[in-house]
């Protein structure tokens, strides 16, 4: 088992954002992922990994059809994706993802957080080499070798597979997504989830009271709605 599959795990382990939480990230997902490719999902391989992220969550599909019919319409604005860099106390590398429809707002948010939990913001770059920005998939157990489909799939980037109580899980370099989507959409194979995700290159090892205080931070940045993802190298 690779760094993926220790990632994985780890993530496992920690408290679920809430359904609502859930369900606002996929709506801005689909938002930009119709103003990115268009509202059809067979010609807009974005939002057909949206729409199944969706199901995973059980996101009612009423919902989803409103979220692109909403999207649809000119009249409304887009979301950025911004990432913003720092540090957590005691040295923790932080990478947090946000869409964002007024990033003046969202700067002043995210910056607040670093200062009131004696982190720093840091500058474009400083943090974001320290991790792999890696893509993923997930499908059912049932009838696959993992083994047998990673040897299928490394021609098509995929560097780690394992199976979890999930399913299979499938990872690759960020810029093999759309690569390994089209190969497994070719082969049948039923897409349970897929996203991206920042995995630390080397995590660092602090006491539980250490712990406790870059906790204080990870938990403000991902309560905020601009916030879509927050990583870190702190070792779990």
């Amino acid at each position: 088992m690779g760094r993926a599959f220790e990632f994985r795990k780890a993530r496992k382990m920690k408290r679920w954002s809430a359904m609502s939480k859930a369900f606002t990230r996929i709506g801005k997902d689909i938002v930009m992922a119709v103003k990115e490719g268009g509202p059809d999902p067979d010609s807009n391989s974005r939002l057909r990994a949206v729409i199944q992220n969706a199901k995973s969550v059980n996101m009612p599909k009423d919902n989803v059809e409103r979220a692109i019919k909403r999207a649809s319409d000119k009249s409304l604005g887009d979301y950025k994706e911004v990432l913003f860099e720092g540090y957590a106390p005691h040295g923790i590398a932080i990478l947090v993802e946000t869409a964002t429809d007024n990033n003046t707002r969202t700067v002043a948010n995210v910056r607040s957080y670093f200062n009131k939990c004696n982190g720093n913001m840091g500058t474009s770059g400083s943090v974001e080499f320290m991790f792999d920005h890696t893509c993923n998939f997930r499908i059912p157990t049932e009838g696959t070798d993992p083994e047998e489909l990673e040897l299928e799939l490394i021609d098509f980037g995929a560097e780690e597979v394992f199976v979890d109580d999930d399913g299979i899980l499938i990872y690759g370099p960020f810029e093999s997504f759309g690569a390994i989507q089209k190969e497994l959409e070719n082969r049948g194979l039923e897409i349970l989830s897929s996203g991206f995700e920042r995995i630390p290159q080397v995590t660092k090892a602090i006491s539980e009271e250490e712990a406790a205080d870059v906790e204080k931070l990870l938990e403000k940045l991902e309560e905020d709605d601009d916030v879509q993802n927050v990583y870190h190298s702190m070792e779990e």
